[in-house]
């Protein structure tokens, strides 16, 4: 019977490894075990069960930093100013560097974490280890849960995300002297870091941030208004369902900007947008149609 079976059997199988032979009975057996349809099936399930593990290792490989609660208090109607000390955390005030740049925060075993633009300039996280934030309270998220907590909580942080806005595409001011500002909601946040962070405004003939909001109970930073203008940026509030009082623009923000334009100089001129979608896309329509270029109109996303 064995020389039977050694008569059916195929070519020995390769040396694959140099210090161990099979014998020739060795290599029938792993030729019949590899025609086995279960065994194949199981490594199958092996693999998928290992790479699933993989996977999750590899997502967990984010760094976490925990910090306290330093501020948390009302900003506007559905927004919140929140504040969090990071100065225990050299590494994580290194990270933000530029304006425009954002984060993750976590909050005990709530499933997804929150991405949240900083608000603050990083002169401020340089000086006094504090990030600062614009979050708006969305129901059953944790931004929501965030908005409910109170001074002394802790939460985790990533280090901070994404180049910002690159300012070196609108430099210098002599040769972009007009910078078209546009901002809804909480997109104000980076807005506010760009402005105090300081990019030239004063030293630019035209410079307009065009800010919208539902009403003013709803626009956050009203209280720093002056002092941007004071900066060179000129403020134009922007609101869609403005009280009988308001005699300010109304409206949607690129329907305001429509309005008015006045580029004048359009390879002189670069824009900053954070906000909603459609008013992204349609500001950027218009501003590329009116010969401004593509690759002067900065973003944070």
């Amino acid at each position: 019977m064995a020389s039977s079976i050694s008569t059916l059997a195929p070519n020995p199988l390769p040396n694959l490894c140099s210090h161990a032979r099979l014998s020739p009975r060795g290599s029938q057996m792993a030729f019949f075990r590899s025609l086995n349809p279960s065994r194949r099936i199981s490594n199958r399930l092996f693999n998928r069960r290992f790479n699933a593990v993989a996977a999750a290792v590899k997502q967990d490989t984010t760094q976490w930093t925990q910090a306290p609660l330093v501020k948390v208090k009302p900003a506007a109607e559905s927004l919140f100013h929140i504040g969090i000390d990071v100065s225990e955390s050299p590494e994580l005030c290194a990270s933000y560097a530029k304006a425009g740049q954002y984060l993750q925060l976590r909050i005990g075993d709530l499933p997804k974490p929150s991405f949240l633009a900083i608000a603050s300039p990083p002169s401020l996280a340089a000086e006094k280890g504090v990030f600062e934030f614009l979050v708006k309270s969305v129901a059953g998220s944790t931004a929501e849960v965030l908005c409910g907590l109170e001074k002394g909580d802790v939460v985790e942080l990533t280090q901070a995300m994404g180049g910002g806005f690159d300012l070196n595409r609108i430099s210098p001011p002599e040769e972009y002297p007009a910078v078209l500002i546009f901002a809804t909601g909480s997109g104000i946040s980076p807005i506010r870091s760009l402005i105090e962070s300081g990019f030239g405004a004063d030293k630019r003939s035209d410079v307009r941030l065009y800010y919208g909001a539902r009403n003013l109970r709803r626009m956050a930073y009203q209280d720093r208004f002056k002092n941007w203008e004071s900066s060179g940026v000129k403020v134009v509030p922007v609101l869609s369902q403005p009280d009988g009082t308001w005699s300010g623009e109304s409206g949607f923000v690129q329907a305001a900007f429509a309005k008015a334009k006045n580029i004048f100089k359009p390879q002189g001129t670069g824009a900053v947008l954070c906000g909603q979608k459609q008013m992204t896309e349609e500001v950027t329509s218009l501003l590329v149609a009116d010969g401004v270029s593509a690759d002067k109109i900065l973003k944070n996303f």
